[in-house]
């Protein structure tokens, strides 16, 4: 099967690193134009987007930051002239333990459902109303399997957040079906990048590897096939889904 996205245009926020950025240069190798979001890495945003190539560009907004987040749409298709893809990808994990002071507990807790969790929603939003003036379009969230089995008692934010993004999509999926708009969420488990590389370091990497089905870490590149693949319209009937990708840590 060849997957063929040119012509199409696609938003992947936190597309400077990790699985952001694999995601946005497997959408290029398959010809979509990517429009590369990061919040403060310009340089390897601008790396990413010369790798990617087919005309893509890069998005500076801060996704903690409503009037930020509020304006990033508009920007991509002014730019690039529409949009026919969302990739919500970009996230934060931001510990909050039961001893913080309730400052610390109210600022992890406020950043992360506002990088998480707010943003996608508003970015749907947005997304939505451009994609029924077009005729359509597709979301795809990438949530975290912590959404169906939580998380532990450090970053239950993280797990409440992700759990927020299924529950996103669902609505999405079957609000908006009518208008020809699909949306999908992606689970993955630990993956090797910077942000699960911050949790290894709490927790060891025995903890992120001992209940794996598989031999080996997940790497972006394995999380961003599927993405492409709902991307490309052949999953269509898949509206609504949630699709694992943890090296079988979580089934459901």
């Amino acid at each position: 099967m060849t997957l063929d996205l040119s012509g199409q245009t696609a938003l992947v926020t936190g597309a400077s690193r990790g699985i952001g950025r694999a995601i946005a240069r497997a959408l290029a190798k398959a010809g979509a134009t990517v429009a590369v979001h990061f919040a403060r890495s310009v340089d390897a945003a601008d790396a990413v987007a010369d790798a990617c190539g087919n005309g893509s560009q890069t998005f500076q907004a801060d996704l903690s930051d409503l009037d930020a987040t509020d304006g990033l749409i508009d920007e991509v298709t002014e730019r690039l002239g529409g949009l026919d893809v969302l990739i919500n990808n970009a996230g934060v994990a931001q510990s909050a333990p039961l001893d913080a002071s309730t400052s610390n507990w109210n600022e992890a807790w406020t950043r992360t459902m506002a990088v998480n969790l707010r943003a996608p929603e508003l970015l749907c939003r947005h997304a939505i109303r451009h994609f029924q003036a077009r005729g359509g379009g597709r979301i795809i969230n990438i949530a975290s399997r912590a959404a169906h089995r939580g998380d532990t008692p450090d970053y239950m934010a993280y797990a409440a957040s992700k759990a927020g993004v299924v529950a996103l999509t669902k609505s999405v999926a079957r609000g908006f079906g009518e208008d020809n708009i699909k949306a999908f969420a992606v689970a993955p488990g630990f993956t090797r990048t910077d942000m699960a590389q911050d949790f290894i370091d709490t927790y060891g990497e025995d903890y992120a590897t001992h209940d794996l089905a598989l031999s080996e870490l997940t790497e972006p590149e394995d999380v961003a096939p599927t993405v492409v693949f709902l991307a490309s319209g052949n999953a269509d009937h898949a509206t609504g889904t949630t699709i694992d990708i943890n090296a079988g840590s979580y089934v459901h």
